[in-house]
């Protein structure tokens, strides 16, 4: 599996739950693997002060309370018991996540999820600007907003140097 080799705790539980997880949702297992490297190093603990987002997904506080927990219990908790949270994350979308691009789009920005290539990551409280301020290796083209097509170019990116 890619990036097993990155699990610093509880290994065999902790890839024996990931491919559970996948299974249950219906998605490649190396995927999830994917996205949790991106964004936390596989790290149940990892922290981004800008926002407050935390865990193996890094998820945001108001997500975390949505799944009836805290940021700072996700930081507490072994890598195996976080990936129940993972799950009921991306279980809402089971069915609808058929690429590595999809479950991270789901991740990332769950609204773009099954938009065409040119549609622009924003909200009316949420503007282009901000995302691609907040994200600048995701912004290619450093126009001052990320489309879903240039997410996918990102992940293409991040894939061949790293799998």
């Amino acid at each position: 599996m890619w990036f097993e080799n990155k699990v610093a705790e509880n290994k065999a539980a902790f890839l024996q739950k990931v491919q559970l997880i996948a299974v249950k949702l219906g998605i490649d297992p190396n995927w999830l693997m994917f996205v949790m490297n991106s964004e936390s190093g596989l790290n149940p603990a990892a922290y981004n002060p800008n926002g407050g987002a935390s865990g193996l997904i890094q998820f945001m506080p108001a997500t975390a309370e949505g799944l009836g927990t805290t940021t700072a219990a996700l930081r507490r908790m072994s890598n195996v018991e976080q990936l129940d949270y993972v799950y009921k994350y991306f279980y809402p979308y089971r069915g609808k996540m058929d690429s590595l691009y999809d479950l991270y789009l789901v991740t990332f920005f769950p609204a773009a999820l099954g938009k065409p290539d040119s549609y622009v990551l924003q909200t009316s409280t949420l503007p282009a600007k901000v995302i691609a301020d907040a994200n600048p290796g995701i912004d290619l083209d450093g126009n001052d907003q990320i489309t879903v097509g240039e997410f996918k170019r990102w992940i293409d990116l991040k894939k061949k140097v790293w799998v």
